[in-house]
């Protein structure tokens, strides 16, 4: 900018002395010796000291007014520098953005092709929804068109007046021995009410032609009700009674210990036994009793009177011990369950074999025990690779599960009485 303003003051300076040689030459005067063309120039010709004089005098002033006009273009200059900074960084920015523009937009493309291809895949999902929700339609549509033709039956079979399919007897007594006493003379579900009993419960009566009329206590017939089972479905019973004698059941520990200990005289327990190739055996017991929920249901009986069957509660010598039949004996041993060990064994039994029995260290005979259904098993079909299942040693060995069991009780008296007649009228028939 320094050479800028050296050609800028050599052209000032130029045009002031042209502009003097001008005013020199333009008005002479023949008749004055001096021409005056400005106040400014005193009195005197424009001479090139007078000049020198005049320029002398305006220099300061000029000067400085060359020095702001300097000082400005030096603005200017700055100001276009910048300018031209700003220009080239705008440029650049401008050719980076192109640069990258094409980038850019690829990229974005790519993110909505992947949304688009995202919800492509949702409108897929939500069509396969619709069409498995379609499809379920239908099956509801077809199973309320089910229930509707249904109830329409049953509403036909409700105009007629509804009756009772499972008849329960109206002859009552203290036990199903009581029942026949009182004139029953056909097997069925019948309510009893020991003498020690707050009120009559259900239960199922077997009553021959003679009179003789068993209180069903236990029922195994087909595996259908679950016998493990904790302490309080064993003290109030669990399973179904049924009038014909095909469902399983267990009565109840507490109804057993009412029906058993009501009077002083003495009951027969027999037990009917059937295997899975359809033999049937029996054993009997006299005296038989369950004790009170404080003594835990202790079984007691007097001796083993009868029956094809063998005397499983006396124990059995497996071979595996010399105290096998002592362990095993069940006369006086306490109920057991998972819940409530009784037993003398430092394990548990009832746990073991997932059921509810007297037992002792363990058994001999368990008729609550698994139903496995073919008869024989083997350990590794078993829980706790124990003998588990529906047990009478004194016939069939511990591996052998049993198809039927039936436990059931009548008074000894009553039974002999009955069964003396029975033998003299089979006497009379031959």
């Amino acid at each position: 900018m320094s050479g800028t303003k050296g050609k800028f003051l050599s052209f000032l300076q130029v045009l002031l002395l042209a502009f003097s040689s001008v005013k020199a030459f333009s008005f002479p005067g023949p008749s004055s010796g001096c021409c005056i063309l400005d106040d400014r120039f005193g009195e005197f010709c424009p001479t090139t000291c007078g000049v020198a004089t005049y320029f002398g005098a305006r220099q300061t002033a000029v000067d400085r007014q060359l020095g702001e006009i300097e000082n400005k273009l030096n603005h200017i200059e700055n100001e276009t520098t910048v300018t031209v900074n700003t220009i080239e960084n705008i440029e650049e920015s401008n050719n980076l953005i192109q640069k990258q523009l094409p980038d850019v937009y690829v990229s974005r493309i790519r993110e909505i092709q992947g949304e688009v291809l995202r919800f492509e895949k949702s409108t897929e999902d939500r069509d396969q929804e619709l069409r498995q929700l379609k499809s379920l339609i239908l099956l509801n549509d077809e199973k309320i068109t089910h229930l509707k033709s249904i109830t329409q039956q049953l509403q036909a079979r409700c105009r007629d007046s509804c009756q009772d399919t499972v008849r329960i007897h109206e002859i009552t007594g203290p036990d199903c021995q009581g029942v026949a006493d009182n004139g029953a003379r056909e097997s069925g579900l019948y309510y009893i009410k020991p003498l020690k009993a707050r009120q009559p419960f259900l239960v199922y009566c077997e009553i021959d032609s003679r009179g003789k009329g068993w209180t069903v206590l236990q029922r195994r017939l087909d595996g259908s009700v679950d016998f493990s089972r904790d302490w309080v479905p064993y003290k109030e019973g669990f399973g179904y009674l049924s009038p014909g004698d095909t469902t399983e059941f267990w009565l109840g520990n507490e109804k057993i210990h009412l029906i058993t200990t009501q009077t002083d005289r003495p009951y027969l327990l027999q037990i009917d036994l059937v295997d899975w190739s359809g033999e049937q055996r029996f054993a009997q017991y006299v005296a038989f009793k369950v004790s009170s929920e404080e003594d835990k249901y202790r079984l007691i009986y007097g001796f083993y009177i009868n029956g094809d069957a063998g005397n499983s509660f006396d124990g059995f010598d497996f071979g595996d011990d010399p105290s096998d039949k002592m362990y095993t004996a069940h006369n006086y041993a306490q109920f057991s369950t998972a819940d409530s060990d009784n037993d003398k064994y430092e394990g548990n039994c009832a746990k073991q074999d997932q059921t509810g029995w007297w037992m002792n260290r363990c058994h001999a005979a368990n008729l609550n025990g698994r139903y496995h259904r073919g008869g024989i098993y083997t350990a590794d079909q078993t829980a706790s690779s124990f003998d588990d299942g529906i047990i009478w040693a004194t016939w069939h060995d511990r591996w052998y599960s049993l198809k039927e069991v039936k436990m059931k009780i009548i008074p000894k008296t009553r039974f002999d009485s009955l069964q003396i007649g029975q033998t003299e009228q089979y006497r009379g028939d031959h």
